[in-house]
């Protein structure tokens, strides 16, 4: 009787994590929700409960910016553009973890200033804390960037 009752408890959690899991991948986005244009008026970076924020300086015209992480989106098997364009000069991704394939977003603008600034904002959809992935993706987008951005003094 004991067996029986922890095999049903065991099957039960299965059961609920792998729903859990479906809901996670299978659910749709509400793109509007995430593609919205950040905002920054100097080079910065901001730390929120689900999110990170980079704003820097860049060394290229704002339509080679946004095209690097069209480019940069397309060499990655998690990531994928799911709103906006270069010409529109907004652009949403959307980013996956490999085992649950949870969701983040990353938006990237350049603002139309006399010197521009590219502002990435990267949330996740589900919890209170990303514990450090977006940020750790930002930075690494950033770095890959290379000389097209202007690190932070």
């Amino acid at each position: 009787m004991l067996k029986t009752a922890a095999l049903t408890i065991v099957l039960v959690i299965v059961v609920a994590v792998l729903a859990f899991a479906a809901y996670v991948r299978l659910s749709p986005t509400d793109v509007a929700r995430f593609h919205v244009a950040p905002a920054a008026t100097e080079p910065t970076d901001v730390t929120g409960e689900n999110s990170f924020t980079a704003a820097r300086f860049i060394t290229t015209a704002p339509q080679g910016m946004l095209q690097a992480f069209v480019t940069l989106s397309e060499t990655r098997d998690d990531t994928t553009l799911i709103a906006g364009s270069v010409a529109e000069n907004l652009l949403t991704f959307e980013t996956r973890s490999r085992l649950m394939g949870y969701p983040d977003y990353t938006t990237v603008t350049v603002t139309d200033e006399a010197e521009p600034l590219l502002v990435i904002h990267a949330q996740s959809r589900f919890g209170k804390s990303d514990m450090g992935v977006n940020q750790a993706r930002v930075r690494e987008w950033l770095t890959q960037m290379g000389a097209l951005v202007v690190p932070l003094s």
